[in-house]
């Protein structure tokens, strides 16, 4: 490996940090938790990943979009502080995982999670908050902005994530979200929307907002069976890495070692009071461009989140971003989650007509995303949770398709 001057680290750190960026703050201001704590767990999640995986892969982990809409649900449900507690048994699920892997293989995870009971669970996870992402591009969820504001808001700042996902080349194809909060934060700024009364009264150095969790059964059953859809798009990840740089992950450092970072970073971020962490394709994007395929530049980037956590002023302009900016990016958000589920389901090349499929698919969606519920008080099953669960034990109950 060809030594980088300390330097020239540094700033391709923060090169890959700034692609990450919108994508990272997004989740904090989405879910209503702390962007400074997201950027500062962000930063300590990575460290822990590279701690774990002896700084053998070029990543950087950050808030994951899968655990948007189950926070979202958790925190109107339970609070904030049991939401994290249900996060961490999220990062527990990752841990246990990472050790069945070392033990087994991962043949078993295939069999227990195959491509007809994740793609429809992670198409649950995008589409049951839909209509939280639809209410705040139309200006419900904002006091002192009108529906025709809210729409010109929402709307240009998803035109140009779509231009910019689409058409954008370069480092710009990689950081289209953020391009899409900058457009929408511009046009509020000259309608006289936005209220900077927050970065006034903000210091420029301050302790971030950390929030300790407490742990409530009803909390850690509605969040756990989200760790799933992670930890399988994890593995594509790891191989998506892996081809990149021409290494295999799977093999060195080992998924075991990857996914238990992973988990660690996850449980590490509960602990702060910051959103689940993932590896992000953003930046495996960024690497692929770059060719910066030194893991200590993502350590670089790590110090760099950690500081900024400390800016205070930071946070609070985030925390001015108007709702309909922010909503008319979620459409997209949420809607691109449901097809990597149902790219999840077409890859496979099983007939989802086939009765056993159908069977699985159908209820995995309906009792996913229209509200169905079982149980009552510190036990209720619903959402993400009871799809999950509903998918995994169809699929060991029922009969296996006859092979043609």
């Amino acid at each position: 490996m060809v030594m980088t001057s300390l330097p020239r680290t540094m700033i391709t750190g923060a090169q890959m940090l700034f692609v990450a960026f919108g994508a990272l703050v997004l989740v904090p201001l989405l879910t209503g938790l702390d962007p400074n704590v997201a950027l500062f767990t962000a930063g300590i999640g990575t460290l822990v990943f590279h701690a774990t995986t002896r700084m053998s892969v070029p990543v950087f982990l950050a808030s994951s979009f899968a655990f948007i809409a189950p926070i979202q649900g958790s925190v109107a449900s339970f609070g904030v502080s049991a939401t994290l507690g249900g996060m961490i048994a999220a990062g527990l699920v990752y841990v246990a995982i990472s050790q069945a892997v070392r033990l087994k293989g991962t043949a078993w995870l295939h069999r227990l999670l195959p491509p007809v009971v994740v793609g429809p669970v992670i198409m649950v996870i995008g589409l049951a908050l839909a209509p939280v992402a639809v209410s705040m591009a139309s200006g419900e969820t904002s006091d002192g902005i009108g529906y025709g504001q809210a729409m010109v808001l929402s709307m240009s700042s998803l035109l140009v994530t779509l231009i910019l996902a689409v058409f954008g080349r370069g480092l710009l194809r990689l950081v289209p979200i953020l391009g899409g909060i900058v457009t929408g934060y511009v046009l509020a700024l000259m309608m006289g929307v936005v209220d900077f009364t927050p970065v006034r009264e903000a210091s420029w150095l301050s302790m971030p907002s950390f929030t300790a969790p407490s742990f409530h059964w009803a909390a850690i059953l509605f969040m756990i069976p989200v760790a799933i859809a992670p930890a399988v798009e994890h593995i594509g990840d790891m191989v998506a890495i892996g081809s990149v740089t021409g290494k295999n992950y799977l093999e060195k450092p080992g998924l075991h070692r990857t996914l238990l970072g992973d988990g660690l970073a996850t449980m590490t971020a509960g602990l702060f009071g910051g959103p689940p962490n993932t590896t992000y394709s953003e930046v495996t994007g960024a690497v692929t461009l770059t060719r910066a395929f030194d893991p200590r530049i993502m350590i670089a980037a790590a110090f760099t989140a950690i500081i900024l956590a400390f800016v205070g002023k930071l946070g609070a302009i985030l925390q001015t971003i108007p709702g309909p900016v922010m909503g008319g990016i979620m459409t997209l958000l949420f809607g691109s989650i449901a097809v990597v589920g149902m790219n999840t389901l077409v890859r496979a090349g099983k007939p989802l007509t086939a009765p056993r499929n159908l069977v699985i698919v159908s209820l995995v969606l309906v009792f996913g995303i229209g509200g169905m519920q079982f149980g009552g008080g510190q036990f209720t099953l619903q959402g993400v949770s009871l799809a999950a669960l509903v998918g995994i034990v169809l699929n060991l109950v029922l009969p296996k398709a006859e092979q043609s």
